[in-house]
């Protein structure tokens, strides 16, 4: 959602590099881009000239002027005050002391209130709670079924004592008020320790939606009221924000759909216009795309500074801790990396969500965001039924893969042979690099793997890039001559001879040899040749 902010951001940053010095006039122009970026990003008026005033303000200051790299901390203030227009920092969500904690959802219709309470309930679940689902939105035709079928979904119940509407030319029945309040009861009496009340919405905002709205929250006195909005409506969201906020007041933001191509800028707006803190993100459609809000995260992505820390804490949520320590043994033991174990580790990434979401994850992959955008998700899963087509010994050793082999594997999978073909080359370079790490006790030095977007020869499936490559050092081998051949086995052998037993002791010199008695002058001799004297 924020790659033309990003980009205009980080381009706006480039041309601050390498100068030691920045004049009034320099960071007039940075804060003049800056001002059109977040303008063109949608975000509010306001706010934009409260964070490009800030900005400019400390850039004058002696902050930047006495810096060693002033375009850094033109950066660093950048990062600094966006994270402060985006909350400043994550709110964690209040949970009631005595019975079970309230969260009512309020938002307009379409905001993807209901889609949004499975996943809030899910991810409560996951965390140890026992949420219900409370259906109170009687008025939207299906508003009840989808809360069924999503509730399903996430495993969690839902408490429906209403159809609702079934039809757009049906009247709303039932009362929502009341089936709020009997949710409350039916959790107390079940013992679940959370209730998430789905309400109704509007298309646009009135009074009767207000009004309703606001008797819900009165009659069940929630813990935390979520006001769910639409990140992709741009400047609206700060109108709608606003009228919410007079009308029912609401305790922290949701931002769904920021996985789509909008400009963002209500991601920027809702929190500074409001006060309220962004406590969520929806981005997608399945149950697992929905995280917790963090502000110093998000301004790290918008400034293509990556975000580490969340895609660490995926990992640990989806990866199979026993098969981590069986690969981290079988490394240290000098074992080697087979397809089976190539096909274990795919499969743990391909739990892990979408490879594209994975890969904007890291620093400076803005600068490939056409790359990342045409990487095909579906790579993993021909790679897996390749690997999956082999029997168990040519998992285990790939050597055996002839002609006739492939030609199966490959008839066998829907694929080519040179798709095989290709698959055995990048598993060859991924098992070079676990021996690697075998013999080295840790992650060796890659090619490209200085960081940046050439690291590892580009995306995962993906060709490695042209550049020249350095030249090889040539090793002397033995003489084609068969008299001087003989010669150098001879000299070979009497070296051989000559030399001491090669110490068994550690690389600190520890066990081997004392040193023997060595001529002075003779060494004194021979470094006299070369030190000129």
């Amino acid at each position: 959602m924020f790659a033309n902010l990003s980009d205009r951001l980080t381009e706006t940053f480039r041309n601050l590099r390498g100068k030691g010095r920045l004049s009034e006039a320099d960071i007039d122009g940075t804060i003049r881009e800056i001002r059109r970026a977040l303008l063109d990003a949608d975000v509010a008026v306001p706010v934009v000239r409260t964070f490009t005033s800030n900005i400019r303000e400390r850039a004058l200051g002696a902050e930047v002027s006495g810096a060693l790299n002033p375009g850094q901390q033109v950066v660093k203030i950048v990062n600094e005050e966006l994270i402060g227009i985006l909350g400043g920092e994550t709110r964690a969500m209040r949970f009631s002391k005595t019975g079970p904690t309230v969260i009512m959802l309020a938002g307009l219709q379409g905001a993807g209130k209901t889609t949004l309470a499975g996943k809030l309930a899910h991810h409560l679940k996951q965390q140890g709670h026992t949420p219900l689902l409370v259906a109170a939105d009687l008025q939207r035709p299906n508003a009840v079924t989808q809360l069924k079928v999503v509730g399903e979904r996430a495993g969690v119940p839902v408490f429906a004592p209403e159809a609702g509407v079934t039809r757009e030319d049906e009247r709303p029945r039932g009362n929502p008020v009341k089936v709020a309040k009997k949710g409350l009861k039916e959790a107390e009496q079940r013992q679940h320790s959370v209730v998430i009340i789905d309400t109704a919405g509007r298309l646009g905002i009135d009074q009767e939606l207000m009004r309703q709205a606001a008797d819900i929250r009165k009659a069940t006195d929630p813990d935390e009221v979520l006001f769910v909005i639409d990140a992709m409506i741009g400047q609206d969201a700060v109108a709608t924000a606003t009228a919410f906020q007079e009308g029912v007041d609401f305790t922290g933001v949701v931002l769904t759909k920021l996985d789509g191509d909008a400009r963002g800028g209500a991601a920027l707006s809702v929190a500074e216009v409001t006060g309220r803190p962004i406590m969520f993100a929806s981005t997608g459609e399945k149950l697992d795309d929905f995280e917790v809000f963090h502000p110093d995260r998000m301004a790290s992505r918008i400034l293509d500074m990556g975000d580490i820390l969340t895609l660490i804490e995926q990992a640990e949520r989806t990866f199979d801790q026993a098969e981590a320590e069986r690969m981290a043994e079988k490394v240290s033991k000098g074992e080697d990396f087979t397809l089976a174990d190539f096909l274990s580790q795919m499969q743990q990434l391909k739990n892990m969500g979408s490879m594209k979401k994975m890969l904007t994850m890291l620093p400076g992959m803005g600068q490939i965001r056409d790359q990342i955008e045409n990487f095909d998700e579906r790579e993993l899963v021909r790679t897996e039924a390749i690997i999956q087509s082999m029997t168990p010994l040519e998992r285990e050793n790939p050597k055996v893969l002839n002609g006739s082999r492939r030609a199966r594997i490959a008839k066998g999978s829907g694929m080519q042979v040179s798709d095989i073909n290709s698959l055995i080359k990048r598993f060859e370079q991924a098992q070079q690099m676990m021996r690697a790490m075998s013999r080295s006790g840790g992650m060796p030095q890659m090619p490209g793997a200085g960081g940046g977007p050439g690291a590892f020869g580009g995306l995962p499936g993906g060709k490695k890039s042209k550049g020249k490559q350095a030249p090889q050092r040539k090793v002397k081998g033995k003489s084609g001559n068969p008299a001087k051949r003989a010669q150098q086995e001879a000299d070979a052998r009497n070296r051989a001879a000559s030399a001491p037993a090669a110490s068994q002791g550690s690389a600190f010199g520890l066990g081997q040899r004392p040193p023997q008695d060595v001529d002075r002058d003779a060494l004194n001799a021979d470094l006299s040749k070369y030190l000129g004297r």
